[in-house]
């Protein structure tokens, strides 16, 4: 039997994207990738990285220095028990700088070259396999591979490419959503794997079917009211309102535990006591002013030390 396989991007859905990374240290994982990569393996999955490197093209890397960077990829995954099994990247650009690598080419996404070539050498059948990655790119290479598609589209990982108008199969927030999606779709009791309709469409325009003669026409309807257009304006909005509550839960649903946001928090709730004592230290009949300051300055210092932790949690 043919193996599945989940086909991962690299940058900004496994690891950090400061640009183009010319150097193995300067390869992060993202929180969650690793975890993510492990639940994923024991539902059955081959772990496939297919990645766009238009760096070597460019000329910012050789392909020799790439390959250091993807071992320090795998050596950090392996370290936390979850190894990929293969990784695929394509150099070529047609606008390179390098000429041996200034082409177009199958390979490079949203073209499924590396997609077909991984099924082809590691008997990998496409329609029960997922392609997760932040671009309208991966998107597309899946559709035209047969796979499933989830696209990531937490702000500061999706990616705008000229393919960005691919609409994929399910979008999440970052990777550790992308699993329990696919983890309900096999759940679902609707999970037959998809196929891809190749049959080419006729460009003929078939001429309309004939209504027998016994059939009457229905009376055409009427124009909607200005306060039904007014309403389904409201409804729209209601919805929009709606959806945006729900990308923001989820974002919040989907982080990853920080240390620095409970320390914060706890120093937040100690802050306000200490403004709590400042106010009963001010009511006293026999008010102390040495007690109210001193309870005021701690509340002070708490306050900045929790905004400090905050603003260490953004920059994580």
């Amino acid at each position: 039997m043919s193996n599945k396989a989940i086909f991962l991007d690299r940058d900004d859905t496994l690891i950090e994207d400061p640009g183009y990374i010319n150097d193995p240290d300067q390869v992060v994982l993202l929180d969650g990738a690793a975890k993510a990569l492990i639940e994923l393996r024991n539902m059955g999955y081959k772990l496939i990285v297919v990645s766009n490197q238009a760096a070597v093209a460019h000329g910012i890397v050789t392909e020799k220095l790439l390959g250091q960077i993807h071992d320090r990829l795998n050596q950090l995954l392996a370290e936390k028990n979850a190894p990929l099994d293969r990784i695929y990247y394509c150099p070529y650009h047609p606008e390179g700088a390098v000429q041996k690598y200034r082409k177009e080419s199958n390979s490079r996404k949203p073209n499924p070259g590396m997609l077909l070539t991984a099924a082809d050498e590691m008997d990998i059948d496409l329609a029960r396999s997922w392609v997760i990655g932040n671009s309208g790119s991966d998107v597309q290479a899946g559709q035209r591979a047969g796979c499933k598609t989830i696209l990531i589209t937490h702000p500061s990982h999706y990616k705008h490419s000229e393919s960005a108008h691919a609409e994929p199969d399910y979008k999440a927030i970052n990777i550790t959503e992308a699993v329990n999606i696919v983890k309900k779709y096999h759940r679902s009791p609707h999970n037959a794997p998809t196929t891809v309709d190749s049959t080419p469409q006729s460009t003929t325009q078939s001429e309309p079917p004939t209504l027998p003669q016994n059939i009457e026409h229905a009376p055409a309807p009427e124009p909607a009211s200005t306060e039904q257009i007014a309403s389904d304006d409201r409804e729209h909005l209601l919805n929009s309102i709606l959806e945006q509550l729900k990308t923001m839960q989820r974002t919040d649903m989907f982080d990853e535990f920080s240390v620095m946001r409970l320390m914060a928090g706890v120093v937040q709730i100690v802050a306000l006591f200490c403004l709590v004592a400042t106010i009963w230290f001010l009511m006293r009949p026999n008010a102390n002013d040495n007690s109210v300051f001193i309870a005021l300055g701690f509340a002070v210092v708490l306050q900045v030390m929790s905004l400090t932790f905050y603003m260490m949690q953004g920059r994580k």
